[in-house]
């Protein structure tokens, strides 16, 4: 396994970064999309890392956000082939609430219907390939964490908190253990290690690829994380976007050397 990101919020001198997150993945001959950003960006910098997004065999979204399917579209018309796996909860629905007002934090409005016919909608434990599967959320109660964090959807008999039926775990399993993506990580660290795990009895998660949701905690709720995850056995984290620099920080000051940052360009092999 390979993966490159492609799309974060550090860049650097020749390569720009947003609030958003793509990756590049090479598994078995196979080229995955993870996620598009927040914009067209990833385009420009998928050819500045000599990444052929024409050549991707198949696209998968972590969430229906913007920062992470704002570029779905975009993608859509320079690849003619690559089916697009999203969670069957995905819908344009996702607002967040700040004091009484409602922000549309979704993907745009439209491309779903535009592009049914590219859209492959993940039920269960859903095995896309050999060796590549896509693990819903089974925590319960997940709503909670949506009201605590402001987010909702919009249903036809209201607002209800957000239990993120939309957002999956891809997950690899590579000779070192599964390599799980969430890009966000809304649903809860913990919970998604303990859920993949539940997939995959007997086999061991390695690596965790994504973005934490921390940069709005404070530094006792990410010191405990940092506790919990050592708790679980899990070898290396990658984390970045929104994670934020400050809980990055905190998190390295207790797990060393097995959490590395996320940046554009960074290059992700051997697990």
């Amino acid at each position: 396994m390979k993966a490159t990101v492609i799309v974060d919020n550090i860049g650097n001198e020749r390569i720009f970064g947003e609030w958003g997150l793509c990756i590049h993945i090479e598994y078995k001959g196979k080229n995955i999309l993870l996620d598009t950003g927040a914009s067209s960006l990833f385009i420009r910098n998928a050819e500045q890392l000599n990444i052929s997004l024409k050549d991707i065999d198949f696209a998968v979204l972590s969430h229906a956000h913007y920062d992470h399917g704002n570029g779905m579209s975009d993608f859509f018309e320079i690849n003619d082939k690559a089916t697009f796996y999203l969670q069957e909860g995905c819908k344009e629905n996702c607002y967040a609430k700040k004091w009484v007002f409602r922000k549309y934090i979704g993907l745009p409005q439209g491309v779903l219907a535009a592009y049914k016919d590219r859209i492959v909608y993940a039920t269960d434990n859903f095995e896309i390939c050999d060796g590549v599967s896509l693990i819903p959320h089974r925590t319960p109660h997940l709503e909670e964490i949506g009201k605590r964090e402001g987010m909702y959807q919009k249903s036809s008999t209201g607002w209800i908190p957000d239990n993120f039926c939309h957002e999956q775990s891809l997950v690899l399993d590579t000779a070192e253990g599964l390599v799980v993506f969430n890009c966000c990580s809304h649903g809860g660290v913990i919970n998604i290690i303990r859920e993949v795990s539940e997939a995959y009895p007997g086999k061991t998660v390695a690596a965790l690829i994504g973005g934490f949701h921390l940069y709005n905690k404070s530094q006792k709720e990410v010191r405990q994380l940092a506790r919990e995850i050592q708790k679980t056995g899990i070898q290396y984290i990658y984390t970045g976007h929104c994670t934020g620099k400050k809980a990055f920080g905190w998190l390295h000051e207790e797990l060393g050397d097995m959490i590395k940052q996320l940046e554009i360009g960074l290059e992700i092999s051997n697990i």
